[in-house]
């Protein structure tokens, strides 16, 4: 699979532009789906199986779209004032390069700090192109740019901008490929806007009505130095998502998820999130609501430039998506 994230990491696709990557996973997923099309949100939409006995019609979604800034205002002197598209944090923005749509390269910047400010603001950060002036500055207001890094193999640890959701973006053409029969119509979205609202999935999850909801996202760890309490570790498996901030998932989904990997053999952990929400939050909203679920991928340093997730937790997270899709769903 590493080709794959590599090539889905490294793409360049912020919240409503997520074009160069849809049409990356669309060359990827035409050849396993029964059909394949694009909504009015950019969403791509991949049908595959038909409902038999003991058969539901399930959405699993992944989102397309990753953390960036937009630019609003070039000063004089060519200097770059921007703000956020999703939730970027000023801690790891300092010394970081962003890529512009346009093909534009800078470097992230600040203004002198004083004594009583503990890091940069938002408002004291601005971008160098190398402008020598407003006139040469290649980008302009309303201009989107992301982060620019390479992903980082390190071995069973992956690293890369946009783990979140690329990662789960390629467990999900991953189960297609190795999904063989299925009692169930599924309809696997690779969605849009996740980063600022779950947009594309409250529109796709209405279109589909579906029985069930399954969402595949990362979500954070508690295994740094003096990190966050969280009983969620890199290597120990896909977490069952139990809670997070948007939605509790069904309990019985829950229950259905763990017990078959359970047995299976396939490594879990059972994932409560403080803060935070997933697209299983709009999907579960959704008419007159559906259970839902989530499958998550520990990754540490979340909504950061460099996002890193074990390579295991990854082929477990297909694995065990194989197996529960693979089988009728009686929900208890």
């Amino acid at each position: 699979m590493k080709p794959l994230i590599k090539k889905l990491v490294e793409a360049v696709g912020p919240s409503g532009y997520e074009g160069a990557v849809r049409e990356l996973v669309k060359k990827e997923v035409t050849r396993l789906a029964d059909e394949v099309r694009v909504d009015a949100l950019g969403n791509l939409i991949v049908r595959k199986g038909k409902q038999s006995a003991g058969g539901l019609r399930i959405m699993l979604s992944a989102h397309m779209d990753e953390i960036g800034i937009i630019a609003t205002h070039i000063d004089e002197d060519g200097f770059v004032r921007f703000t956020t598209i999703g939730g970027v944090g000023p801690r790891t923005l300092i010394g970081g390069r962003v890529q512009f749509l346009n093909g534009a390269f800078g470097v992230i910047a600040g203004e002198r700090l004083t004594a009583t400010d503990p890091v940069h603001s938002f408002e004291k950060m601005f971008i160098d192109l190398g402008a020598a002036g407003k006139a040469d500055c290649p980008v302009k207001v309303g201009d989107l740019a992301i982060f620019d890094r390479p992903m980082m193999d390190l071995g069973n640890r992956l690293v890369a901008k946009s783990m979140d959701d690329r990662i789960s973006v390629a467990v999900l053409i991953e189960t297609l490929r190795k999904l063989k029969n299925t009692p169930h119509e599924l309809y696997f979205v690779f969605s849009t806007q996740e980063e600022v609202g779950t947009r594309g999935s409250t529109t796709a999850a209405y279109a589909i009505d579906p029985d069930l909801g399954i969402a595949v996202d990362v979500t954070a760890t508690g295994d740094t130095p003096k990190g966050m309490r969280m009983a969620v570790k890199l290597g120990a498996g896909p977490a069952v998502k139990v809670r997070d901030g948007g939605m509790l998932s069904d309990p019985r989904v829950v229950r259905w998820m763990a017990d078959t990997a359970e047995a299976a053999k396939i490594p879990y952990q059972l994932e409560i999130l403080e803060a935070g929400f997933t697209d299983a939050r709009a999907i579960q909203l959704t008419r007159a609501g559906v259970p839902v679920g989530c499958l998550s991928i520990p990754c540490r340093y979340v909504h950061s430039p460099s996002e890193m997730v074990d390579y295991n937790d990854v082929r477990h997270a297909v694995s065990l998506l194989t197996v529960l899709l693979s089988n009728p769903i009686h929900l208890q």
